[in-house]
């Protein structure tokens, strides 16, 4: 796609004229060279990307991109595999020399192949460079590690746009870190960012896997499928308690009293069930027990403006690609060390003795900029998501709703700030499960992966997350049928009446 077409295409207003239609498939969301989504307008569009449809994944002008490589960051990786590589090698470049290191650890841990690593250009990229065969290798820990080159720094090592300055991006660093201590109430000093959700997960796990060696983790709930996978493909394994019933409990209370864990990882609420485990009572089975394991919260579908995760967790985790951008044209990632944990001063010891957890210069400014009316659309999008709920529940084609403001366990009352709300994310399925094709076709919405963006979003989420494995997503309580909303800032009434419209097709 043309830069120029871009320009053009960005013209477009998503709150009004969504990108939607047939015709949008493929577009990046938003619709810029920086779009973290991408359109997939129809129920089999979602099935042929899945399937690697040619017709399908031919459109394909962008995408998440832990899952598909960027137009400028591929331009920018077959640049380094034109210059660095011999032949039958790939190469992928990664924002710093210590990430290719870790992506060559990877690859040959599970390809049994030397891949070597090299620095690049001025602004001292990292270049893994390996044999061909083990590209889809390579691609795991791109995806599932998330310290990837964004399109933004992928253009300036091009010299294909000016660049901001240093300066600029620490200074704009140093103001997001600065927004998120107002909020939380947490010490600038120990809020910690990262070029994606993912890798602020990755070096969490990193760093219970050092100071714990040995331990597995535990996961609470159905979470967002990578975290899941990060813990199931690195350090010593996890112990995966999805939550469908009281029995989880008890479970997990037997599993601390008889095994030393690294940690233990929760999502509120969960993604994208919007559930809640109580985790008043994992604090009190561990205190029963004497055991000291660090609880980790994951709060991007609620928001910090919404919750205190600190009331409870040792350690918060937050894609701020979401809600806290808003914009969806940047990756990023934050962990915050609570000040009042007992694991405190070891944390925050690991993380500033492993330097790596900075945004580049360009991402930093456009967060900054983008996070700066943070909070006021984080009330509208809840207000909004409240009055969908709503909606939906009393409606006689809906069988189910998914929404925090549904949650039982208590959890979600007892984290909630004073003024707080609830986040913009819902999910539902349908009594007829065989209209849910014909219903998504028909939502005005723009449709793709991601959440917590300024305009609506929706898509078939079992269908993308888990696509291969919808068996067991479902013996979990994930509906392969069902429809994931992220509510944006569009007015309530237009909201419900598109929503409305598409119920009756």
């Amino acid at each position: 796609m043309s830069s120029s077409f871009l320009i053009v295409l960005f013209m477009r207003d998503l709150l009004v004229d969504p990108l939607c239609r047939p015709e949008d498939l493929g577009f990046p969301i938003p619709p810029t060279p920086y779009g973290v989504s991408v359109c997939l307008p129809l129920w089999s569009h979602v099935i042929g990307y899945e399937e690697k449809d040619p017709a399908v994944v031919s459109k394909f002008q962008s995408g998440y991109p832990r899952f598909f490589i960027p137009p400028l960051v591929q331009q920018l990786c077959d640049q380094v595999e034109k210059e660095c590589a011999g032949a039958d090698e790939r190469a992928l470049v990664f924002p710093r020399v210590l990430h290719a290191e870790r992506a060559a650890a990877f690859i040959e841990q599970h390809a049994g192949v030397k891949a070597h690593v090299q620095e690049y250009s001025a602004e001292k990229l990292g270049a893994v460079i390996f044999p061909a065969g083990v590209y889809d290798i390579a691609r795991r820990f791109w995806r599932f590690c998330g310290e990837l080159v964004s399109a933004r720094q992928a253009e300036t090592a091009l010299d294909l746009a000016a660049t901001v300055s240093q300066q600029e991006g620490d200074e704009a660093e140093l103001k997001i870190k600065q927004r998120l201590a107002d909020i939380t109430g947490q010490s600038v000093e120990d809020i910690f960012l990262f070029p994606s959700g993912m890798a602020a997960n990755y070096a969490v796990h990193r760093m219970l896997t050092a100071l714990f060696p040995g331990r597995k983790t535990a996961q609470l709930d159905f979470p967002y499928v990578d975290v899941l996978k990060l813990q199931e493909i690195f350090g010593h394994g996890v112990h995966f308690m999805p939550f469908v019933n009281e029995g989880d409990y008890e479970r997990l209370h037997q599993l601390i009293r008889t095994e030393e864990l690294a940690g233990i990882f929760a999502e509120v609420p969960s993604n994208p069930l919007m559930k809640c485990v109580d985790l008043r009572r994992v604090v009190e089975m561990l205190f029963v027990e004497e055991k000291d394991v660090p609880i980790i919260v994951d709060d991007t579908v609620a928001t910090c403006v919404n919750i205190d995760a600190f009331l409870i967790a040792d350690v918060v985790t937050t894609s701020l690609t979401k809600a806290f951008s808003g914009v969806g044209d940047v990756l990023a990632g934050s962990v915050i060390i609570n000040s009042d944990s007992p694991f405190h001063d070891e944390f925050s010891a690991f993380m500033k003795a492993h330097a790596d957890h900075h945004l580049w210069r360009g991402d930093a400014v456009a967060l900054e900029q983008n996070s700066r009316d943070f909070i006021e659309r984080v009330k509208t999008m809840s207000s909004n998501s409240i009055a969908l709920y709503e909606f939906l529940t009393s409606h006689p084609a809906v069988e189910k709703v998914h929404h925090s403001i549904a949650d039982e366990s208590g959890i979600y009352d007892h984290l909630q700030r004073e003024d707080g709300g609830h986040g913009g994310l819902l999910s539902f399925v349908l009594k007829d499960r065989e209209r849910s094709p014909a219903v998504y076709d028909a939502l005005e919405f723009c449709k793709g992966p991601s959440l917590g963006t300024n305009y609506s979003l929706t898509c078939p989420y079992t269908l993308l997350a888990h696509y291969d494995e919808l068996d067991w997503a479902e013996t979990c309580g994930v509906d392969r049928h069902l429809i994931r909303f992220s509510v944006g800032l569009e007015a309530e009434e237009v909201i419900l009446e598109r929503v409305k419209r598409a119920l009756e097709v």
